[in-house]
């Protein structure tokens, strides 16, 4: 039922009172490099301290740089992001429009205190997403003053304009692009089911204008799965050339089989953090509605749904709600710990550019099944041998597939340790710094990055070089 404009008003003034009460953390200095470490200003628009793979990202990536001697600043935007003891932070204020419990809230005047944050207010008034470009114009500002403070600059996929300006301001700066959000715009059009939802959508993703524009005048970036590679040459027109990849990595010494942990028979887990079709949250739950009608099942679901949203919903239609539960907010242990609990691990997603649930199940030691989505058969490897592979948005091939490993020891066990072998082998926080650092050496020194092809014989491209008008 709509909300009456009186609980409308109750509820802003319930968000203006929240926002008394909330404090910017103070900043903390990054400790110095060692003798040869570069320094390294790392941006990220959202730090998603415990959900979503951008601030896993952040946080493991950055503390393993440091671990290589370097040093690392991180400036981000709320909500602030976890970083462990050396690594630098200097928080980026922003409106935070969309945070619990109160998304795309209204804030109160004495909020606003930069042409930015009007800016990105109206955006979202118009129901786009102003968040990126806002988050890129502050960051620049913030660096304009600290030029002799880094050597490099790394852009976590914000890709707002502000970026191209820090380029032209003499920047030697690196794009971490996980994988093109066109996917997921393509995903979430075909997942509406009106005119209105249509026009609502495509408003949304208007900020991926200016990402591929971003982009493709951006002269280095980084991504992580050859997929992710082609997707974003063949649907972001982004030059092969460009572009070099580095798979993100697991902490193996963290996520590992637990000796003192006892699987539950029939609990399968899944780990998501949003709540959107990509995600295939709503096939997995169907795929569990059937296999409740032969067997005693339950599903952990590492996320929170949204309230109403279409896996609640779903939940509801479905009859799940004493067979799903739903955990956030949990520590790394805490999380091994639960995978440990599971018999099978599923990766439903429609797509994944690289997909950390999937490592860090298989680092665990659990069985996992996983779409083709993706980049998904490159991360989790052969169908049969380290993981099972299934097509994605198949509700009776995931319920097969689930089936199979449920009823078969010997296949989870086998599945279970070739899938850790696999990730110890390839996937690995220390791996993914060390090829991070090498593309920040060539980025100042203007090299082509590590790995990446040849540019065509006679090529002109529209690249912007660091301190180009």
């Amino acid at each position: 039922m709509p909300k009456t404009p009186r609980q409308k008003w109750i509820e802003t003034k319930e968000s203006w009172e929240r926002s008394r009460h909330i404090e910017v953390p103070a900043p903390v200095p990054a400790a110095p490099p060692r003798p040869g470490g570069l320094r390294v200003a790392f941006l990220i628009y959202r730090g998603n301290p415990r959900c979503g793979g951008q601030g896993v990202y952040t946080r493991h990536l950055t503390r393993e740089l440091v671990a290589l001697g370097h040093s690392v600043e991180v400036f981000a935007g709320p909500p602030w992001p976890e970083l462990d003891p050396g690594v630098g932070f200097t928080p980026v204020p922003g409106l935070d429009l969309y945070r619990h419990p109160d998304p795309f809230r209204i804030p109160h005047r004495r909020e606003f205190s930069s042409r930015q944050d009007w800016m990105e207010f109206a955006i979202m008034c118009t129901a786009g997403f102003g968040e990126p470009l806002a988050y890129s114009l502050r960051a620049r500002q913030l660096l304009a003053g600290r030029r002799d403070d880094f050597d490099v600059v790394h852009d976590n996929q914000c890709l707002g304009t502000g970026m191209l300006g820090m380029v032209e301001d003499g920047w030697p700066l690196l794009t971490t692009l996980h994988h093109p959000i066109t996917v997921d715009r393509q995903l979430a059009l075909s997942h509406t089911t009106n005119p209105w939802q249509r026009i609502t959508t495509r408003r949304w993703f208007g900020f991926l204008g200016m990402q591929v524009r971003v982009a493709r005048a951006l002269p280095a970036v980084v991504t992580v799965s050859e997929n992710s590679r082609q997707d974003i040459a063949a649907q972001m027109e982004v030059a092969p050339e460009r572009m070099t990849v580095v798979p993100v990595g697991v902490d193996h010494t963290v996520f590992r089989p637990f000796d003192d942990v006892t699987p539950v028979p029939g609990r399968i887990m899944v780990t998501s953090s949003s709540d959107v079709p990509m995600k295939g949250l709503v096939p997995l739950l169907e795929a569990v509605a059937k296999l409740r009608t032969e067997r005693e099942v339950e599903l952990t679901v590492i996320g929170r749904p949204t309230e109403g949203g279409r896996v609640d919903r779903a939940i509801a239609r479905l009859g799940l709600s004493d067979a799903v539960r739903c955990v956030s907010g949990i520590s790394d242990d805490a999380l091994a710990h639960l995978y440990g609990e599971a018999q099978v691990a599923v990766v439903p997603s429609l797509y994944e550019g690289f997909s950390l649930p999937a490592i860090e199940a298989m680092s665990c030691g659990v069985a996992v099944v996983a779409t083709t989505g993706g980049a998904l058969p490159e991360v989790v490897g052969t169908d049969g041998e380290t993981g099972l592979l299934v097509p994605p948005d198949d509700p009776g091939a995931l319920a097969g597939a689930i089936a199979r490993l449920l009823d078969d020891p010997a296949l989870r066990a086998r599945l279970g340790a070739a899938g850790r072998e696999r990730v110890v082998s390839r996937f690995t926080w220390q791996v993914t710094a060390a090829g991070t650092a090498a593309c920040y050496q060539a980025v100042i020194e203007g090299r082509s990055l590590p790995g990446a092809p040849p540019a065509p014989v006679g090529s002109v491209g529209d690249v912007l070089e660091p301190g180009a008008a």
